[in-house]
């Protein structure tokens, strides 16, 4: 019987034009460009300005993924988008995205892991696709950080920016796509990374207002630890698990939430840093947009059958790798 696989047919970013440089975070907070870019890699982020919210940015990545993969809205079956800021509790930012870009004919859910999202979403569409359930799966990574993002905390306003990518997937009998996946989660780190306010546990109130419990919560050397760790791991364990050598991979592609972080992973992988996709000078941490922002930018230098790795680490704690072989050369 042949194999059906998810392959991924077409990608798509989104990024608001307002920049906020290391410079002007400098006017902000006691910080500096040398401090920020010497710790986390990053230069610049952009940032999501007047009333808008995650899915305006997650509908403007579709937007331009249907127009440039010749895709009418009719033709969905699906969109999910991992997200940990939607435009509200509920309804799901993806209801809002199928809304705003005119796709009636799909269902659609929000998909919340934290930085690992846009994986746990792909390989989720994946089994869709290969069920038969689904043709065209769209995969929206966007994530509006500045709103979580408290702008007098010096560590953690100078790691977040806002954008979006999405992703088509389509099913394919070739030996492209969706290859394998390694996933993990553990629970007991929820006390280094978490918004302590605005859910069930703690509803919104004049305390936790006062408080600040409204944005994020990052105990920096635990996370900077675990995530090393973990992210390093499952990216050497899934090229160990299908006899992948560094020679094999075209391109790592990981989660953009600190430079260390991704210079360890690939030491551990035993790739050098041209086989590694990096834009945090350029964006931040995006939460889940990071991994479609990196395939976006270099879409014209992907090779049909190019190995590639995707890797991510992210609150929960989550983690995970995606190895996948690239479905298509550059246009």
């Amino acid at each position: 019987m042949t194999k059906i696989r998810a392959k991924i047919s077409g990608i798509q970013g989104y990024a608001p034009p307002y920049i906020l440089t290391n410079q002007e975070l400098e006017s902000m907070v006691d910080t500096s460009d040398e401090w920020i870019t010497s710790r986390t890699g990053i230069r610049e982020r952009h940032i999501l300005k007047g009333d808008l919210g995650t899915s305006d940015m997650g509908a403007e990545a579709v937007k331009g993924l249907l127009e440039k993969t010749h895709t009418s809205p009719d033709e969905i079956d699906l969109l999910i988008c991992a997200t940990v800021t939607p435009d509200m509790i509920f309804p799901a930012a993806a209801n809002l995205i199928s809304h705003k870009t005119g796709i009636k004919n799909a269902f659609s859910f929000d998909m919340n892991a934290a930085c690992s999202g846009l994986m746990f979403a792909i390989i989720t569409a994946t089994r869709y696709i290969e069920s038969g359930a689904c043709k065209k799966v769209i995969v929206v990574g966007a994530d509006k950080m500045s709103a979580i993002t408290d702008y007098t905390n010096r560590e953690t306003c100078i790691l977040f920016g806002d954008a979006a990518g999405a992703m088509l997937l389509e099913p394919t009998t070739e030996e492209v796509g969706i290859m394998d996946s390694i996933f993990g989660t553990d629970g007991s780190g929820f006390p280094y990374l978490h918004m302590k306010a605005g859910g069930s546990l703690r509803p919104a109130s004049y305390e936790t207002i006062d408080n600040k419990e409204h944005y994020i919560f990052q105990e920096g050397q635990s996370v900077f630890k675990f995530a090393v760790t973990k992210m390093a791991d499952v990216s050497a364990e899934i090229m160990k698990k299908n006899n992948l050598t560094s020679e094999d991979v075209s391109w790592l592609v990981p989660h953009q939430a600190n430079l260390r972080i991704i210079d360890a992973t690939a030491r551990r992988m035993g790739i050098s840093k041209d086989q590694v996709m990096i834009n945090i000078q350029r964006y931040g941490n995006t939460t889940g947009a990071t991994i479609p922002l990196c395939l976006w930018e270099w879409e014209n230098q992907l090779k049909k059958g190019d190995n590639i790795i995707l890797a991510a680490f992210g609150g929960g704690f989550t983690w995970g790798s995606v190895w996948l072989k690239w479905a298509y050369d550059p246009s």
